[in-house]
């Protein structure tokens, strides 16, 4: 488990961030597909109401329910509130689904329902990597993490009314926000280090809390109990097995034998054998009645990740970094390989006759596996002895003795989308190009989170070199391919630095001169549904006057904040413009968190209007409802604009001017047209320039509109240059001052009329 930061919650600075972030999830596909790698499964042990199920946990930061037919599988769920990589699931009595997350949460599900989450449970202090669960006690499982913690957790204890406001759990809401009836803050889950540690604020607790089984100083992969829930087993970088009492926390026994990380654990149902699968490429068998390793198996040429048993213990199915699948007879030592793959294998789970196989590809395959008879499979032949030491499957594999597979292909695939491997943000700051594991380049609209040309299998970097343009506008997003689709970061003040004017967004009906704040209208278009049901609830109150910033709030901040600035010409300008109008077919999804309840996740179309400053972070909710930006850094650009040498013509400027740093390079001609002052006569006056009528524009902080006097109805060419190099009419000054000018110090423009034109 790399210690990667968090889709929604990192940040590369050593300081706290002062403000919630506000994270959009883009999708390119329907919601029936993972967009990457598997990290986990779950099989009910029965058909439930007639149907087969199975269960996937992904890196994408979704579950997904697939009801499975004779060779179909459709998704008919997708459970969604994780905001980071899922990495283990259980199913546990009555249609329970438990998962644990990188985001630091363990959360439970009702597996049959349509993925509203109904309870979170915050203990660990770092990522959450593996739950086991006691099949004959539906109310147990436990969790391990990085944090080097064990928790076991009674879950009908932690439902119970007594636990609402503590700080280990959080009620959940139908669409699966945090609900705001706690009269106490939860857990607030992270303070971000430089090393991207999550870091708990515990409050005291005033109800359930876990049991703690103290002892691992490390991490902890791997854990595994008995039937009964009786026996804890776990295992991670001290490369010993524990062996605990769940009901008490207490360490019972500790088995020394692997010389690497235990990355797999399973139990017999009595709780007397235990396997373990380690990066030191064994498989080990301990007896735990005698507390020493009975028997070790080198089947794997490299770390094993994955184990499955039949239900006897008689056999043991593992994968891992070797990308291979084996069956290993524990009584006989005989191993067959299976299939090979070309991925590594995260996770088994027997299903009837075959095995499924979760990988570090988004797809699951299913493999025949002869799980009720695994002795018929040997029958093929092709099976060879385990060895007993690491090194020996790794000689024989250079010695060219490597088995051949059973199977070539698997019987079945759920596909998944391919998770994007590289990405480039535009000159514009308005398109991505992206590269996916398929190889397939794509261009998104950030400002729509579409897709807006597909260009198949080519070259990506002659691609980006084809797409590149001389454009500079700020860096008003961040983005990362964490979850395997693009996560875009908005960041208050910075995200507010960028801004076009309408025309150059092509927004009609709207003044061509406006100017158009990115970040504020991408806000706008991601909570247009929002904002829609909260109109419904509320009506008027739903904009500035409601109540999710009373005037209270909203004075302290901007007392704390420096003034707010108010932006745009409507007050309350509701309206979402084209190009910041999101799919609802392919909706994204947000991940942010407010001023309780931590971080979630929710698609834009599934709020439902309730939602207020304890769920979105203030400064979202003032630009949306009450049309207010942050102060932000200087937009301005500041410049001097002096004749080229030997220039027929001078203006009459006042020194240094300034203008918006967006502002064309033909509203400078412009300028030096309106302030021209003519030392002797042109020839050469071109009437047929075009010059629109009401354009303007503020350079030396002086607004002016193009009202001209008779005499210059006959205007010059002029041309505006910078290091002697001629500016195009559409630059800007920002891209001047980056692309031409190159230097520190304030930019110097030049002027002059075009000869013989």
């Amino acid at each position: 488990m790399h210690r990667v930061g968090s889709a929604g919650n990192t940040s590369n600075s050593s300081r706290p961030r002062k403000e919630k972030r506000l994270t959009y999830v883009l999708s390119d596909a329907n919601d029936s597909k993972h967009s990457a790698g598997i990290n986990c499964l779950a099989v009910p042990k029965s058909s439930i109401d007639g149907c087969d199920f199975l269960f996937t946990g992904s890196r994408d930061g979704t579950l997904k329910r697939w009801s499975l037919a004779e060779d179909v599988a459709s998704c008919s769920a997708t459970f969604e509130s994780h905001v980071d990589w899922v990495n283990d699931a259980v199913l546990v009595g009555n249609n329970r689904l438990v998962s644990c997350s990188s985001d630091g949460t363990v959360k439970t599900w009702n597996s049959l329902s349509d993925g509203g989450c109904t309870k979170t449970l915050r203990q660990h202090s770092d990522y959450v990597t593996c739950l086991a669960a006691a099949e004959k006690n539906s109310n147990v499982v436990a969790s391990g993490g990085l944090g080097g913690e064990v928790f076991i957790w009674d879950l009908e204890a932690a439902y119970a009314p007594s636990a609402k406001s503590n700080d280990a759990t959080d009620d959940e809401c139908s669409n699966g926000i945090i609900a705001s009836g706690n009269s106490l803050p939860v857990t607030s889950l992270r303070t971000i280090s430089s090393s991207n540690n999550i870091s708990t604020h515990p409050n005291q607790s005033h109800g359930y809390v876990p049991i703690a089984a103290k002892g691992h100083k490390e991490s902890v992969y791997a854990l595994a109990m008995n039937d009964s829930g009786t026996l804890l087993v776990s295992g991670g970088t001290e490369k010993v097995v524990r062996v605990w009492d769940p009901r008490t926390g207490s360490k019972t026994m500790k088995l020394r034998g692997h010389t690497d990380n235990i990355r797999a654990l399973l139990l017999d149902s009595t709780g007397r054998f235990c396997l373990s699968g380690s990066s030191d490429s064994m498989i080990r068998l301990w007896d735990l009645g005698q507390q020493r390793c009975v028997h070790s198996y080198a089947v794997h040429t490299d770390s094993v990740w994955a184990l499955a048993s039949t239900p006897s213990f008689s056999y043991v199915y593992s994968g891992g970094r070797d990308l291979s699948l084996y069956i290993t007879d524990l009584s006989t030592r005989e191993s067959l390989l299976l299939c090979t793959g070309e991925y590594p294998i995260q996770q088994l789970a027997i299903h009837d006759e075959n095995i499924w196989v979760a990988t570090t590809d988004s797809s699951v395959h299913r493999w025949p596996a002869e799980g009720r008879n695994p002795q018929k499979v040997f029958e093929r032949g092709g099976s060879f002895l385990a060895g007993n030491l690491s090194f020996s499957r790794a000689r024989a594999s250079l010695e060219g003795s490597t088995p051949v597979p059973v199977y070539k292909e698997p019987t079945f695939t759920i596909s998944g989308a391919p998770a994007i491997v590289q990405h480039e943000i535009l000159n514009n700051r308005r398109h991505i190009l992206t590269k996916d594991a398929a190889g397939s380049v794509k261009l998104w609209e950030v400002t729509r989170g579409i897709v807006i040309e597909d260009y198949g299998k080519v070259s990506y970097e002659e691609k980006k070199e084809e797409l590149f343009e001389m454009v500079s506008i700020p860096a008003w997003f961040t983005v990362d391919t964490r979850l395997g689709s693009l996560s875009v970061h908005l960041d208050t003040p910075q995200c507010f630095s960028a801004e076009m004017y309408s025309a150059d967004l092509n927004i009609t009906g709207k003044p061509e001169d406006d100017k158009v704040n990115l970040a504020r209208e991408t806000l706008k278009g991601l909570m247009a549904h929002w904002f829609a049901k909260r109109k419904q609830r509320f009506g008027s109150q739903a904009s500035a006057n409601g109540d999710v910033l009373s005037a209270k709030d909203t004075s302290a901040r901007s007392l704390s904040h420096s003034r707010l600035e108010a932006d745009g010409n409507a007050e309350n300008d509701s309206m979402v413009y084209p190009p910041f109008e999101f799919s609802t077919v392919s909706p994204p999804s947000i991940i942010t968190e407010g001023s309780q309840g931590g971080p979630w996740r929710r698609k834009i179309t599934e709020l439902d209007g309730t939602e207020d400053e304890k769920d979105f972070p203030w400064w979202c909710l003032d630009c949306v409802l009450n049309n207010r930006l942050p102060p932000r850094e200087n937009t301005k650009c500041s410049f001097y604009l002096h004749p080229c040498e030997g220039s027929s013509i001078q203006i009459l400027t006042q020194g240094k001017l300034s203008a918006p740093r967006i502002l064309r390079v033909h509203k400078v001609v412009n300028y030096v047209i309106e302030k021209m002052v003519l030392d002797k006569p042109l020839d050469n006056l071109n009437p047929d320039v075009p010059f629109g009528p009401g354009l303007s524009s503020t350079v030396g902080d002086v607004s002016f509109r193009s009202g001209l006097k008779p005499w210059q109805k006959l205007k010059p060419s002029i041309e505006i240059l910078c290091n002697n190099q001629v500016l195009s009419p559409d630059m800007s000054l920002a891209t001047v001052r980056n692309y031409i000018w190159k230097k520190p110090e304030d930019l110097v423009l030049n002027y002059r009329v075009v000869q013989g034109r």
